[in-house]
């Protein structure tokens, strides 16, 4: 039963280390560049591959050079993925995928213009220019993205005196339409995506900062907190409660004779077993290096006490996979809530003075504030 237990720990702390990693990771800037620039691979590639067809039926009827087609071809086909290439190899992938948007919307002031201003193809590119540009950079980027589109239309029709012609065939309204509807759904759908992983970044984030990273349970800020939120609780409702400070005996014996692993394991392996003790609605924390904190709300002394007592009959079978000669033992203070405390700090100075009391007794037992 104990070596499971023991590996189950190691690997919730493993799991936390890699969450806080991952999370570190993710907060890199060029992480997040990369993510940007993959965030609007999907849509770009969908959207412009949607569009050659309404665009090549529009430009049929339109007296242009061949190497416009060979261009129409790699926009729509090739352009998505190199731009990706482009992004992703940058060392700024942010600002590139930035520039990518901006290429965007220049090219499709140049197909609106080729295809002389043809009505619903024109919104079309318009609305990806729009969409795209403000959900990446907001009102500053669309405007720009709008500026170069508009200038880029104007400077083709200059060049190529094409004849502005903005009625649209029935053929190419049924071509254009489906862009209309997919491309905004497939935009949205990215963008939920994307909204979920932030959701689960923040709440990677707000449990890093509540969580102890070794050992999972509430670190000392967090859980000076609770204790403060419990004992105005108890005061203000007349609630019984009991505070309890934990040491583990020699732990910087076990470190100097063992290493720093088996201390950590130490530290893993007592968590496990106040939590297999202790009651759900029990609060642990980890107090410092070598101590745990936990507050037993409605619990009396007597019960405290019990519960240690479990909890020395545990460690005393009980023996490290790694270094099985090794017997983990515990001191613990307990310190009822009285009604002449009037801060908590008093009540934490209650448990730290029987915690010295345990200590100074001989260790690996449990003294009651006097």
């Amino acid at each position: 039963m104990f070596p499971k237990m023991m590996n189950d720990n190691n690997f919730y702390a493993t799991e936390s280390g890699k969450e806080r990693r991952n999370t570190l990771h993710d907060d890199d800037p060029h992480t997040l560049g990369l993510q940007f620039a993959q965030r609007e691979r999907l849509p770009r590639a969908i959207g412009l591959a949607c569009l050659f067809m309404p665009l090549a039926g529009v430009l049929v009827l339109q007296p242009i050079a061949g190497g416009w087609w060979i261009l129409l071809v790699l926009w729509s086909f090739v352009w998505p993925h190199l731009a990706w290439q482009l992004a992703a190899r940058s060392s700024d992938p942010f600002t590139s995928e930035t520039h990518n948007l901006k290429a965007d919307a220049l090219l499709a002031g140049v197909w609106i213009a080729l295809t002389g201003v043809n009505m619903l193809p024109s919104i079309a590119l318009a609305m990806i220019v729009f969409i795209t540009t403000m959900g990446a950079g907001g009102p500053r980027l669309c405007l720009a993205g709008v500026v170069l589109m508009a200038v880029a239309c104007l400077v083709t029709l200059q060049l190529t005196s094409t004849t502005i012609s903005p009625a649209s065939s029935s053929l190419i309204i049924c071509l254009t339409v489906p862009v209309l509807l997919l491309y905004p759904l497939i935009f949205s759908w990215v963008s939920f995506r994307h909204a979920a992983r932030l959701e689960e970044h923040k709440r990677r984030l707000q449990v890093m900062s509540i969580r102890d990273g070794m050992t999972g349970i509430y670190n000392r800020r967090h859980w000076e907190s609770l204790l403060r939120d419990e004992f105005d609780n108890c005061r203000r409702h007349q609630r019984i409660a009991t505070l309890l400070l934990i040491d583990v005996d020699h732990f910087k014996t076990i470190n100097d004779t063992w290493g720093h692993d088996v201390g950590d394991e130490a530290i893993i392996a007592i968590t496990r077993h106040l939590q297999l003790t202790l009651r759900g609605s029990d609060l642990i924390g980890r107090f410092g290096g070598d101590e745990f904190a936990v507050i037993m709300c409605g619990t009396p002394s007597e019960n405290a006490i019990a519960a240690m007592e479990r909890v020395h009959d545990r460690l005393t079978a009980f023996r490290l996979p790694s270094a099985p000669q090794l017997a983990l033992q515990i001191s613990v203070g307990v310190a009822p809530l009285t009604d002449e405390m009037t801060h908590y700090r008093e009540w934490l100075k209650s448990a730290d003075l029987a915690l010295y009391k345990a200590k100074k007794a001989g260790r690996n037992r449990t003294e009651v504030a006097a």
